[in-house]
């Protein structure tokens, strides 16, 4: 049978592991696919390092256009990144007629609506499995696997280096900058961290993860977004004492008026199984209505890993391509017709529960000042921890977790609290989530 003629966009470690792993798993692929996946041209600007790297088995180029307007070429397989010369590329390849697959997050959360609906006029496939959480096919099983339920809520870990750097901050005690330099020395972390420890690699993936759980169109901007820089390891011991760990979550969730939306530390119960994801793993929690919960747990990054899921697209194209744009599996797993409107709430309008540290003079009367304060504000109270000054010392720290609440009302609350002559640094607050 004819083969699928596929070209590269970008041989750098994805592109690498994409090359290596269906050449040496061609036979494979072959009785999965049917046919053979060739890549006949990749494009990149190392023109010398990319020709080591294929060999006699690919033309290499310099430019992408050459690529996107090569009429031999079936897929193009977009592993640039960013949402510059990526964007445009992937723009002409559809316009051009050609399926496409990609690992860019960024450029599917932030403009995939624009770049769905190209696609369905030109009839033409864009497959993301790698986009999200590398080597776990947690896209397919959100659009395929699960299709069935109504989906309640998503929960995950789903960026590696801020999941290194908690678990190592939680087994040895180190700062989060002392532990950030380490994950740059053993290369989980870039130079510029800034991306994955702000928040924003984990918010383009639930944006995605969002709109494939609930059939609503793609609301990057409208996601809240909080990183882990102010973490600190006091407050990493202090949930442990009340049987809670730290973790960054993307989160979205089904409630009443739209859908939740955000990505922040989250107190989850240490017995969870998602609480024991450590070091650079990745895991999604889905809970729906027919299957309950479960969970998908493996790397997240990483050459092969990553390389998996794209040659799985390829798959999917190679055995899908013959249908009608219609009798394939929708971009976003509901037909555009039925995409909803439901928006995400604002993060005033989110109900969860907390975990606050107040700093506070070692005196009489504090507590009952602080809780009845938060009493007043309808926030009632699950437990709390008061750690005893230690000799000679006059403050300490007070720890309370809090039953749900509208986060509205927790802000209103923390704005008469913090005044306190008897508050004597900013308060911290972490969200809590049972995940049950």
């Amino acid at each position: 049978m004819k083969p699928i003629k596929v070209g590269l966009l970008g041989i750098g470690t994805v592109g690498r592991g994409t090359f290596e792993v269906l050449l040496r798993n061609q036979a494979e692929i072959i009785r999965r696919a049917g046919r053979p996946i060739e890549i006949t041209t990749v494009a990149d600007v190392d023109v010398a390092r990319a020709s080591a790297i294929v060999g006699q088995h690919a033309k290499v180029v310099a430019s992408g256009l050459d690529v996107v307007q090569d009429p031999e070429i079936d897929v193009v397989v977009e592993l640039i990144g960013g949402m510059g010369i990526a964007k445009e590329l992937m723009i002409k390849a559809i316009e051009a007629g050609k399926h496409v697959v990609t690992a860019n997050k960024a450029l599917i959360a932030v403009h995939g609506n624009e770049i769905f609906a190209l696609a369905a006029q030109r009839g033409v496939m864009v497959c993301f499995e790698a986009a999200v959480a590398g080597g776990i096919p947690i896209i397919k099983s959100l659009r395929e696997g699960l299709s069935a339920n109504k989906i309640q809520w998503v929960a995950g870990i789903i960026n590696g280096t801020t999941n290194f750097i908690l678990s190592e901050m939680r087994d040895k005690g180190l700062s989060f900058e002392h532990v950030l330099k380490q994950a740059q020395a053993l290369g989980y972390a870039e130079a510029d961290p800034t991306f994955d420890i702000e928040g924003n690699d984990a918010a383009h993936k639930a944006t995605i993860i969002a709109s494939l759980s609930f059939g609503v169109a793609l609301q990057y901007k409208q996601a809240f977004v909080q990183g882990i820089t102010q973490l600190q390891a006091q407050d990493i011991r202090y949930a442990e004492q009340l049987g809670y760990r730290i973790k960054l979550l993307g989160l979205t969730k089904r409630v009443e008026n739209g859908i939740e939306l955000r990505v922040h530390p989250c107190l989850v119960p240490s017995k969870s199984l998602i609480a024991n994801v450590e070091g650079a793993m990745n895991a999604v929690m889905v809970h729906a209505d027919a299957v309950g919960t479960t969970l998908f747990y493996g790397k997240g990054a990483g050459s092969e890993p990553t390389a998996s899921a794209v040659i799985a697209d390829l798959v999917d194209i190679a055995r899908l391509q013959s249908l009608t744009a219609a009798e394939r599996v929708p971009y976003l797993g509901f037909h555009p017709k039925e995409i909803s409107a439901l928006q995400v709430l604002p993060m005033s309008q989110v109900v969860t529960s907390y975990y606050l540290r107040l700093r506070v003079a070692d005196q009489t009367g504090v507590l009952a000042q602080v809780t009845g304060l938060l009493a007043e504000s309808q926030i009632s109270i699950d437990a709390v921890l008061q750690r005893a000054a230690s000799e000679g010392e006059s403050q300490t720290d007070l720890i309370i977790l809090t039953h749900h609440c509208q986060e509205s009302l927790m802000n209103e609350a923390l704005a008469k609290i913090q005044p306190l002559p008897s508050i004597l640094a900013p308060i911290v607050l972490i969200r809590k989530e049972e995940l049950s």
